[in-house]
């Protein structure tokens, strides 16, 4: 029996009204931008030339990746030592500077969710770029001045699905609240810091031969969301609306897809079968998953009627899907556009897209100008494993967002409700800025995958597996 059914009504294999709403999302990427050059000039300075690493120059010009969000430069110590740092070294920029950016997309989750630390109850954390202890989320909640007692989860083992991996578990969590009538005020917080990775990666690139082509993908960034089972107070009003999940593992590929400990950090474990697997299970799950939810409009049946929120692992994950459910690029805009802007931030990246989605440019550039009011939200993680889920999109939400100077914009009015964080524009260069927003995206979903002309049958290879859980 699938974790999902554990939640589901115990007369059917079928998700009934829930009431569990996400009512605040934050994201926060680092400063920094490292766009393809900035790894060009790591191997030119720390590295010989040879045929691996000419290969992966070669794959970081085919990723679709304009810029990756990171914690420093190329310029960053760690990066530039005569060796690679430590799991030691990791670890401390790690608990510090990345410790930081949760904080921050914490309090921007609980700012527009309406709630003070004081009001949470649980805590659900993951992570796979750390394994200190106590857990990161010990000191996020410290920072954030969480004195109550908190119930708390740390995940682990699980890369990229962990988002939404932690989303199911804080719905499993609610809902418990809820069979004891009590109130469930849930702060789900994703941490990755993957760019300092770069120098291990490459020294195996170096020394073994070895095409490893995370150097090419991950990136940096904390993301957050408020669950609540809207027991007690009447608190703000939803974002989405959860409405149900399915979790699977695909069996014997527990070695395709991976993140090994290693004593220079984590090793990227990834085989040439992934893009079929992870395509291969999309449809099967998406089609229970609307099985287990009866009461959706009748044109909610088909892949393309929603709107998609994929984890951007690669680009080849984000073609493989859209093939796969006869989607369009459009579908899955949010993705694409986080993909391209910020990289592959693992666990942290799929409550970005979330974040993203729901924001006005992004509503410009939604399939034939529809909106759609379901979301299907979907990643892979190692496993290999699939989190789907089910959401609902409030589209009267108002969205209240956080600086992260200290100073609070207000809340957007009602007919501002999707609208992004350029408010005060004037409305006319708004609407120019949005389409040549849009036309500049349509581009770059074009490129994101393009046709790759010949290349030698190695580099060929190497491209066709350009993604990662």
């Amino acid at each position: 029996m699938s974790p999902s059914r554990d939640t589901q009504n115990a007369t059917s294999n079928q998700f009934g009204d829930l009431n569990l709403s996400i009512t605040g999302l934050g994201t926060e990427y680092p400063p920094h931008q490292l766009d393809p050059a900035c790894l060009n000039t790591l191997v030119s300075r720390h590295y010989p030339n040879s045929p691996a690493m000419g290969k992966i120059l070669t794959i970081n010009q085919y990723t679709g990746i304009d810029s990756r969000s990171a914690i420093g430069t190329v310029d960053h110590p760690l990066a530039n030592m005569d060796r690679a740092p430590t799991i030691a070294e990791l670890c401390s920029v790690f608990l510090k500077d990345g410790v930081a950016l949760a904080v921050t997309a914490a309090r921007k989750a609980l700012h527009e969710a309406q709630l003070s630390p004081l009001d949470i109850t649980h805590v659900v954390s993951t992570t796979c770029t750390n394994s200190a202890n106590p857990g990161f989320d010990h000191y996020v909640c410290k920072q954030l001045g969480m004195t109550q007692p908190v119930e708390k989860v740390l995940l682990h083992g699980i890369g990229c699905s962990g988002g939404l991996a932690s989303l199911r578990t804080a719905a499993n969590l609610a809902l418990g609240s809820s069979f004891r009538g009590r109130k469930a005020r849930v702060l789900v917080v994703a941490l990755e810091i993957s760019s300092l990775l770069v120098r291990s990666e490459l020294d195996s690139v170096n020394e073994l031969q070895q095409t490893r082509i995370g150097v090419t993908l991950f990136s940096d960034c904390a993301s957050a969301l408020v669950l609540s089972n809207n027991v007690g107070d009447k608190g703000a009003e939803p974002v989405y609306d959860l409405l149900g999940w399915d979790h699977r593992i695909i069996p014997d590929t527990e070695e395709d897809l991976g993140f090994d400990v290693d004593p220079l950090g984590w090793k990227v474990v990834l085989s040439p079968r992934v893009p079929k697997l992870a395509g291969s299970v999309v449809a099967p799950t998406f089609s229970d998953l609307l099985s287990t939810l009866p009461n959706l409009p009748l044109d909610y049946q088909n892949a393309a009627d929603f709107d998609w929120a994929l984890h951007p692992g690669g680009a080849t994950i984000l073609s493989g899907v859209e093939k796969a459910m006869n989607i369009s690029p459009e579908h899955m805009r949010a993705s694409y556009d986080t993909y391209i802007n910020h990289g592959n931030s693992s666990s942290a990246t799929i409550i970005s897209v979330m974040d993203r989605l729901r924001q006005k440019d992004m509503d410009e550039l939604a399939p034939g100008g529809k909106v759609k009011d379901f979301i299907v939200g979907c990643a892979f993680g190692p496993g290999i494993a699939i989190e789907m889920c089910m959401l609902k999109r409030n589209m009267n939400h108002a969205r209240r967002t956080l600086v992260t100077t200290g100073v609070v914009t207000p809340p957007e009015t009602e007919s501002e409700g999707s609208r992004s964080d350029g408010e005060g524009e004037d409305l006319e260069t708004e609407v120019k800025d949005l389409k040549t927003q849009g036309e500049e995206l349509g581009e770059k979903l074009n490129a994101v995958h393009p046709e790759i002309p010949e290349q030698g049958d190695s580099l060929s290879e190497a491209l066709n597996g350009v993604e990662l859980d």
